[in-house]
């Protein structure tokens, strides 16, 4: 039965991603930040659910403790923050604090998570990491979110370093676009609902193969420009 780790499971994509993953038949192990704020994770039969805050050096420390010795099939890295408020990373303002934590959590985590799990990924194993269309430098043409935008181009750069560097093991890994999406993130008027964005990079990371390593996909499998 294959394995699969997914970040930030207590809600949206990640709740989703962990739910399809079960009924599919995988391992699935879910973290969150706060297990008494996992919600309908807790409550999902047949996975396991531990703590995790990845932007905490000694959280990814203890997790990967606690992984040793279990082989990993794939692995998401779903947790992630908006950043501050729009108008606080704008034109207008920049909250340096606010851009450096989204920093840390967007862009740093999944790198250094990966590195803490580098010894667990099987051959051939993958690392899908939830980045977005606003990472695009060839398509940011509307300007704001310099923080989010910043840290998601910045992530996507480890990852296409990581491909290079982890080639050798025939470990691919992908940054994903999930779409416009009804989360809480997303709000109401996301046009993409959670379940058909999870199916859809379900369906892209289950078909990627070699000649995909390093790459930027959105759900619907559209390759995104960096």
């Amino acid at each position: 039965m294959p394995l699969v780790v997914i970040t930030g499971a207590n809600r949206g994509i990640g709740l989703e991603l962990a739910r399809q993953y079960v009924v599919d038949g995988w391992q699935v192990v879910a973290t969150c930040r706060d297990l008494t704020k996992s919600g309908d994770l807790a409550g999902l039969p047949g996975v396991e659910v531990r703590p995790l805050a990845v932007n905490a050096a000694e959280s990814i420390a203890a997790f990967a403790a606690a992984m040793r010795g279990r082989a990993i099939d794939l692995l998401i890295h779903n947790a992630g923050t908006m950043g501050p408020d729009p108008a606080r990373q704008s034109k207008d303002e920049i909250d340096v604090a606010g851009w450096l934590e989204t920093m840390q959590t967007n862009a740093l985590a999944p790198i250094l998570l990966t590195l803490a799990l580098k010894d667990n990924l099987r051959p051939g194993a993958k690392v899908a990491t939830l980045s977005s269309q606003l990472a695009s430098l060839a398509e940011n043409v509307s300007g704001g979110l310099y923080a989010y935008r910043a840290a998601k181009a910045a992530v996507n750069m480890g990852i296409r370093s990581l491909a290079a560097d982890l080639a050798d093991q025939g470990i691919i890994l992908l940054a994903l676009h999930p779409g416009w999406v009804q989360t809480d993130m997303g709000g109401p008027k996301a046009p993409v609902p959670v379940g058909d964005s999870v199916a859809g990079l379900r369906r892209v990371i289950a078909t990627a193969g070699p000649a995909d390593n390093g790459s930027f996909i959105a759900f619907d499998g559209r390759r995104i420009p960096w």
